[in-house]
């Protein structure tokens, strides 16, 4: 099977690999996909997301008093990144730059005319180191989708399986590819395994690798979109970078399907291509094992107001500005230099119902669902929206308790390390609720709750009113105890801005392209180290689109 059978083989059927998919198609281009997965996964790790995307001076903000601009934006993002690597962050550069002002221009308007639309109130998410040039989102620019994840998912989904009917999409599901085929210097196509049919498995379960034949596809161009390394652990720990965040934790539960196991990163890498950044990761600290677990280790990750007290393993209070939804690695580096992989947030009744949402689409059929009524129950009467409630009834981290030596017992009960002192907990807990009797406060992290709720949109549905832990007006007691959560891949391919991947000698490897996370959702890094969230699922649309329209092109 040496002849072209396609224009493109996009090998993966996430985010990304449909946005090429359906750039490539509205130019009338031929197109096989291939993944390793059934049909049922299409649209990969997108379809579980909340489907926040990162808009710059959006209507959404300017209705809600926001003053935001790509200038403050690209601070920002320059600021969160910290490149420092003069070959590896060349194109990383570049990608930040050309992203920030698709984020403030072109994003919202392509995604509009394809039929997305975006709840009213905008999120304020990973508010920052504490410095105006740091760290950050100065502003709030998490801008979630009406529909959730499977929303964004569908938009390119249902273009993308209308070519399919007219002959210009061939899918090719539990196909895994295992080799890049390379004609000179080219990338021509690619070989692997054909995998046992599982096609009753529902989306997200973790399937056979039991091979039944082998493939060959041979195309103009191949285009990479299989995701990170964010379910393979042993992958996780290699390439951890301990001298920044200390030893990577010995229990880690994973916040992707099984799935996402980083395998092209490696083939491409021996085909000859520039794999860069390997060591910049973006894990979550605010980890929950799932009660209700759809693939192995299944983690849902707490998205914080700023109201809990954050404890480390042995009850001490993390130092600023390690507060709840401020600064992931920041905090990853103060939970880790305890010796232990987990901490504890300390909340109330009044604090859980406000400030708790969970990451994943099941987990907000409200907004999932696009159902007004259910959200108004959900998100506006009294009491934790249900899939929180039912967290806190059967969740194996949730304790909860009338009084502080009840639930500090209850701690210790699933303490993972050393038992926590009731009377050290109670003197931090005093200490910080002694603070609450002013409206000013030398306490950094109720300053910052202050502060949150000068903004419209935290105030009346997100930031919880200041008030004592200890009041049992606002009891019962809560403690959660946090685990780390595996989630993104920010180094990968390095690609330039045609998302063509580049070879170690900083040469384009031609016919091949890559895009979303395995390109560090583009250039082999974008986000530095630190990532500004809502930006995920918008660099796999960046980046697919960029790898589409490129091949499109010829």
């Amino acid at each position: 099977m040496t002849q072209q059978q396609a224009d493109a083989v996009v090998v993966g059927a996430g985010l990304a690999g449909l946005v090429a998919t359906y750039e490539l198609t509205r130019a009338g281009r031929k197109v096989i996909v291939v993944d390793q997965e059934n049909r049922n996964n299409l649209g990969g790790q997108a379809f579980w997301s909340l489907g926040g995307l990162f808009l710059v001076d959006s209507p959404e903000q300017r209705r809600l008093g926001i003053s935001d601009s790509a200038e403050l934006a690209l601070q920002d993002w320059m600021g969160s990144a910290g490149f420092d690597r003069e070959v590896q962050d060349y194109w990383p550069r570049q990608w930040a730059r050309a992203y920030v002002e698709f984020a403030a221009g072109d994003k919202r308007q392509y995604l509009h005319d394809l039929g997305l639309r975006f709840v009213p109130v905008v999120g304020w998410a990973e508010r920052g180191g504490g410095f105006a040039d740091g760290h950050g989102n100065s502003v709030p620019r998490f801008h979630l989708t009406w529909g959730t994840g499977p929303e964004v998912v569908r938009i390119f989904a249902e273009p993308v399986l209308e070519a399919e009917k007219r002959g210009l999409v061939e899918f090719r599901f539990r196909h895994r590819v295992d080799e890049l085929i390379v004609s000179g210097d080219a990338a021509v196509g690619v070989r692997g395994a054909v995998l046992a049919p599982c096609d009753d498995l529902d989306r997200g379960r973790a399937s056979n690798r039991d091979v039944v034949g082998d493939f060959e596809v041979r195309a103009g161009a191949v285009i990479v979109t299989t995701g990170g390394i964010g379910h393979n652990h042993e992958l996780i720990r290699e390439n951890w970078p301990t001298e920044r965040l200390g030893k990577a934790p010995e229990h880690m539960i994973s916040g992707v399907p099984a799935h996402v196991d980083g395998r092209m990163l490696g083939i491409a890498e021996d085909a000859g291509a520039s794999l860069v950044n390997r060591d910049r990761m973006w894990h979550y600290t605010e980890g929950i094992h799932n009660w209700d677990p759809i693939w192995p280790d299944h983690a849902i990750r707490i998205i914080p107001g700023p109201s809990s007290l954050w404890l480390d393993a042995e009850g001490n209070r993390l130092t600023a500005p390690n507060f709840p939804g401020f600064d992931t690695n920041s905090t990853m580096r103060e939970i880790l230099k305890t010796g232990h992989d987990y901490s504890w947030f300390v909340l109330t009744r009044s604090i859980v119902e406000k400030e708790f949402m969970l990451s994943g689409s099941e987990q907000n059929p409200d907004v999932t669902s696009k159902d007004l009524k259910i959200l108004a129950r959900s998100r506006v009467s009294k009491g934790a929206p249900g899939p929180v409630d039912a967290f806190t009834r059967h969740g194996v981290d949730f304790v909860v308790a009338d009084d502080l030596p009840a639930l500090v017992a209850g701690m210790n009960k699933i303490a993972r390390g050393p038992a926590l002192d009731l009377a050290h907990i109670e003197r931090v807990i005093s200490a910080r609720d002694a603070q609450i009797d002013n409206k000013f406060s030398k306490d950094a992290q109720i300053m910052a709750m202050t502060n949150a709720r000068q903004y419209l949109g935290d105030k009346v549905v997100r930031v919880a009113k200041p008030h004592k832990l200890l009041d049992p007006a606002h009891g019962p007691l809560i403690a959660v105890r946090l685990n780390i959560l595996t989630r993104k891949t920010l180094g990968g391919l390095e690609t330039d801005l045609d998302a063509a991947v580049m070879r170690p000698d900083g040469s384009r490897f031609d016919g091949l392209y890559a895009a979303g996370e395995v390109a560090g959702f583009g250039g082999g890094g974008v986000h530095g180290y630190n990532a500004l969230e809502g930006t995920f699922l918008g660099g796999c649309i960046f980046s697919g689109r960029a790898a589409g329209r490129a091949v499109a092109r010829g």
